[in-house]
C-alpha cells in the first residue's frame, strides 16, 4: 500500500530574478510552498506578483537563483542544476489551451501519446474522453467547439500521458464568469477522480475558492498566507490578505451581477 506524501511538491526558499536593462529584477522572494500528493494548491493574486514565473519555474522554464524545487523527493531545481521540462514528467495546461486547429478532438488529445503504440493510444485517448465526457465530440475541430468544450479538451490532452504534476495558468480567463465557475468545479471533480496532484493560478477568488484545497495569496514575490479558503475568509495573518480576500469577494459578487443584468 502506498503512502501520501505530505510534501509531495516541495519548494524551499524560492528565488527568481529577471535581467532588465536597469539591471537583475527580483520576482520571487524565499518562496515556500508544499503540496500535499492528491491535492490541488493555487496561488492567487494580483497581476504582477510574481505567480505565473513560480508556476514556469516549477516546469522548469525559469532558473532559480536561490532555494530547491523538488517532487516526490526528486530535485527538479536548484541554483546550480536543473532537470529540463521534458524530463519532469510535469504537466501544463496553458491559458488560450494551445490546441492545433488541423487536429481533430481526438488527435490533440493523442499528440503527447506518440511513444505509445497504437492500440495504448487509442485506449488511453478514449478514457480521456469520457473522463471529460467528450465522446460525441471526438471527431470535431477546435473551431466547432465552444470555450468550455475546448478547456476540456485541453484538459485531457494535459493530463493524456499521466504526469506526476499538472500546472494551470489562468485556464479559465477566457471564459465567461457563469462558465468560469461551473468549470472550475467541474476541473476540480475531474481532478479528484484521477487523483493527481494540481497548482492552478489565478487572480480570481472565486476560481481558487471552488477548485483548491490549498490557496497561497502572494503579494511582492512571497506566499502571505497558505491555507485553505475557510483560513483564508476566517483567519487572515494580516490586513493584506483580509483586504485582498474582501475586495476580490466583492469584485466576483459585481462581476456575476453585470452578467445576470446583461442575460435580463
Amino acid at each position: 500500500m502506498s503512502i501520501a506524501n505530505d510534501n509531495y511538491l516541495d519548494l524551499q526558499r524560492v528565488s527568481l530574478a529577471y535581467n532588465t536593462p536597469e539591471g537583475l529584477k527580483p520576482v520571487v522572494n524565499h518562496l515556500n510552498l508544499q503540496l500535499a500528493q492528491g491535492h490541488i494548491g493555487c496561488l492567487l493574486g494580483a497581476s504582477g506578483c510574481g505567480k505565473t514565473t513560480v508556476l514556469r519555474a516549477i516546469a522548469g522554464f525559469e532558473p532559480l537563483r536561490d532555494g530547491t524545487i523538488h517532487l516526490n523527493q526528486r530535485l527538479l531545481s536548484s541554483a546550480y542544476e536543473t532537470v529540463v521540462p521534458e524530463n519532469r514528467n510535469v504537466g501544463m495546461m496553458f491559458q488560450d489551451y494551445a490546441l492545433f486547429p488541423h487536429l481533430s478532438v481526438e488527435k490533440n488529445i493523442a499528440f503527447g501519446l506518440r511513444k505509445r503504440d497504437k492500440h495504448q493510444r487509442r485506449a488511453r485517448t478514449e478514457e480521456m474522453l469520457e473522463l471529460v465526457d467528450l465522446e460525441d465530440l471526438a471527431k470535431r475541430y477546435p473551431h466547432e467547439l465552444s470555450g468550455g468544450q475546448q478547456q476540456r479538451v485541453a484538459l485531457a490532452r494535459a493530463l493524456a500521458p499521466e504526469p506526476s504534476l499538472l500546472l494551470l495558468d489562468e485556464p479559465f480567463s477566457n471564459l465567461d464568469v457563469d462558465t468560469r465557475e461551473r468549470l472550475a468545479f467541474e476541473v476540480r471533480e475531474i481532478l479528484q477522480k484521477t487523483g493527481l496532484t494540481a497548482i492552478l493560478v489565478t487572480h480570481n477568488q472565486a476560481e481558487a475558492f471552488a477548485i483548491a484545497d490549498r490557496i497561497g495569496v502572494m503579494q511582492d514575490g512571497r506566499i502571505v498566507q497558505w491555507d485553505t479558503a475557510y483560513g483564508l475568509h476566517n483567519n487572515p495573518v494580516n490586513e493584506f490578505v483580509s483586504d485582498f480576500v474582501r475586495r476580490e469577494a466583492l469584485l466576483n459578487q459585481r462581476a456575476q451581477a453585470l452578467t445576470r443584468g446583461e442575460a435580463a
